[in-house]
């Protein structure tokens, strides 16, 4: 009887080890608590090369978790050469031992290991997983030191790894800061439970106010996030319904009067409400007031993070005196690499990220400077080892590593200017730890290491990128990181689609947007040409019902017929007359109402489609489909993009520009320039005194 019941319990064991990835991301455990959600480990299928190598992977425990349990999903298939004895893996969380395993060898067969990690383990916010390969090929029973061969060692992650951590959110407590973090957490982003409600006839300052707050919300949700959906009462009650946070944005007249009687009876005419209140059960944060000014005020503050997680009560006050506004981004600036320095430690190749932010409208200009301070171990093979620099994967200067320099080196290198470098990009310092007779030691964690200093910069010299291509978006829209004048001209007739795609084009605008700054006007179709004279324009519509769209139209690369029903075939791509009707666009050209300024028709013969075509810059997943200056989509999925504008002329800059753009130059040519002065100066001066002496003579 015992042996059966020992039977049976491996028998469950081993079923527990190979549980299927789906099951264990919807039963996350007993002690869990109500849900899970689940990280991948890698974007990509990863291979790690080598006797030892790593794997990082970050992920997120937001405060308002109680975790119940977490588990690694690992799937992976280890090189078929390598000995079952003697390879490991190791897993780390935070840089606690969770286990080590021996990886099984297969020619083919995917294998899957699940660990569970100890709670204790984690911390709040971001958390770190490592998984450490140590895989051997060669026999294990040859006594003699042998060359290192790696290509035969290696260890694949699939993709499908994933971090689930199972969890019940904690109570919800009575401030605006807790709901502003449940808004933006990763897990309402991914089941989609939160969205803007504004009115069905929302006026411009509504909408103005919900955007403001929009951009500031969005920005958490990250590139692949669909974003937080723009609503209106009285055409989506549903989908509001089935929302689980809401942050309802009107004019106290205007609000849904299940509202209208939680908010406080006294005058809003000098000051706007954020109040955090219980729509039956949905937790709803209300931002209104009878001024329509500090409403729009009221929005820039949700829009500010900052501000926002330093709200400890349930209400806001904001009046004319109520600071909101963020602080301007710097656009050339020297960035620290790091704060307080960074270790890194093992043999062999091991590397070191650095995220560096930049408005999406500037590129790296010629003359930026990487300076890289740094030291390491003086136990190392100097023959072989050396730090090579990479930006976005691309080596941009090594250097070796020596005995002398050891305690205090330094790699300093200029950014090659054919990078073509703009928006936010990545810095690596990859260093080559090499040992010596590496294939007669074993392997130790904290030997050899290098140490990055925090005295490391980055001089970063930027320019503009101006021309009109979905390439540089969202240049016009977004200038150094800050809302560009921009003018928004709505349809004749708003839907629930209308409202859709106002969200989904400040959902992308607002991961760009590094503040609250910067000024967004809405206007209806019957706005003046002076009123959009200065703005650059984004346009939403069809040809029927926006005369903005209809007056442009001979400028519009896809152009509507006759009968404004449907888009006709031009010099990039034939239209069937029925296609012209069911299909979105995007077309980015020059401003009719001013030269220098852009417009941004959103356009289709019905609105579904204008809700289509806004889906392609709505975020970063979808923004990499397109680029030129127009493009079309269909139900289908089929993206077409071209570029109608013609090439511009490279812009060279005169020799003169280019030396007052380098300072070693200028300092350079000031010295040449002195120094030949100086010889000029002592050739007049022997001149003359020669013709004194001849008048001596004479």
């Amino acid at each position: 009887m015992k042996k059966c019941l020992m039977l049976f319990m491996l028998l469950c064991l081993a079923a527990a080890a190979t549980v299927p990835y789906a099951a264990i991301a919807a039963e996350p455990g007993a002690n869990s608590g109500a849900t899970s959600y689940a990280t991948p480990i890698s974007d990509t299928d990863t291979t790690l090369d080598g006797n030892v190598s790593y794997k990082q992977q970050f992920f997120q425990v937001p405060a308002y978790w109680k975790v119940g349990q977490v588990k690694v999903a690992l799937d992976y298939k280890a090189s078929p050469l390598a000995q079952n004895k003697l390879s490991s893996v190791t897993i780390s969380v935070n840089g606690t031992m969770i286990t080590s395993f021996r990886p099984v060898a297969s020619e083919s067969a995917r294998q899957r290991m699940v660990v569970e990690v100890p709670v204790s383990a984690l911390i709040k916010g971001t958390n770190t997983l490592t998984i450490q390969g140590h895989i051997v090929a060669e026999d294990g029973q040859v006594q003699i030191c042998t060359p290192a061969y790696y290509a035969d060692k290696w260890f694949q992650i699939y993709k499908s790894s994933s971090i689930i951590v199972g969890y019940s959110p904690l109570p919800l407590a009575n401030s605006i800061a807790d709901f502003a973090a449940r808004f933006t957490g990763l897990d309402t982003f991914a089941r989609q439970d939160n969205a803007i409600a504004v009115p069905k006839d929302a006026d411009a300052s509504e909408l103005e106010a919900a955007v403001y707050a929009l951009s500031g919300l969005a920005k958490s949700g990250g590139a692949d996030s669909k974003g937080v959906p723009l609503m209106a009462y009285g055409i989506d009650e549903d989908d509001i319904a089935d929302k689980k946070l809401v942050v309802a944005v009107a004019k106290r007249d205007r609000l849904p009067a299940s509202l209208q009687k939680l908010v406080a009876d006294a005058p809003l005419d000098n000051k706007a409400v954020i109040r955090l209140v219980d729509a039956n059960g949905r937790p709803t944060l209300v931002v209104t007031s009878d001024n329509a000014e500090l409403l729009v005020k009221a929005g820039r503050l949700i829009g500010n993070a900052d501000l926002l997680a330093q709200l400890s009560g349930p209400v806001k006050e904001v009046t004319e005196n109520t600071e909101i506004v963020s602080p301007v981004p710097d656009v050339t600036k020297i960035v620290n690499l790091t704060d307080v320095g960074d270790q890194i430690t093992g043999a062999f190749h091991r590397t070191k990220d650095y995220y560096v932010t930049l408005p999406a409208n500037r590129s790296v200009a010629e003359a930026s400077k990487l300076s890289l301070q740094f030291r390491y171990a003086k136990n190392l093979d100097f023959d072989r080892s050396l730090v090579t620099v990479l930006v976005n994967d691309k080596p941009i200067g090594s250097k070796k590593l020596t005995d002398a320099l050891a305690d205090g080196d330094s790699l300093n290198l200029t950014i090659p200017k054919n990078m073509n470098l703009s928006g936010n990009f990545t810095i690596t310092a990859a260093f080559d730890l090499e040992v010596k007779n590496a294939s007669c030691v074993l392997p130790q964690d904290q030997m050899p290491w290098a140490f990055i200093d925090t005295d490391s910069v980055l001089q970063l010299n930027t320019k503009d990128r101006t021309e009109l291509l979905f390439n540089n978006y969202p240049y016009p829209f977004l200038r150094d990181g800050i809302y560009n004048q921009v003018g928004v001209v709505l349809p004749e007739t708003r839907d629930g689609n209308t409202y859709r795609t106002i969200g989904n084009l400040f959902n992308l605008l607002g991961q760009y947007a590094e503040g609250n700054a910067g000024e967004v006007r809405f206007f209806g179709p019957d706005a003046s040409a002076d009123a959009l004279k200065d703005r650059n324009v984004i346009a939403i519509g069809s040809y029927a019902d926006n005369p903005v769209i209809r007056s442009a139209n001979d400028s519009l690369y896809f152009k509507y017929n006759v009968a404004g029903s449907g888009f006709e075939s031009n010099e990039k791509m034939s239209i069937d007359e029925d296609y012209g009707k069911r299909i979105g666009s995007l077309q980015l050209i020059v401003s009719p109402y001013e030269s220098g300024h852009g417009l941004l028709a959103v356009t289709g013969a019905d609105s579904q489609y204008v809700y289509l075509a806004s889906k392609l810059i709505a975020n970063e997943s979808t923004m990499w489909k397109v680029y030129g200056d127009g493009a079309v989509t269909d139900t289908d999925g089929n993206i077409h993009a071209y570029r109608f504008k013609l090439e511009a002329t490279p812009d060279h800059p005169s020799a003169v520009q280019s030396i007052m753009d380098r300072r070693d130059v200028l300092v350079f040519t000031a010295a040449a320039v002195s120094v030949i002065l100086l010889v000029l100066l002592s050739l007049i001066l022997l001149i003359r005194k020669h013709r004194g002496k001849r008048r001596g003579e004479r």
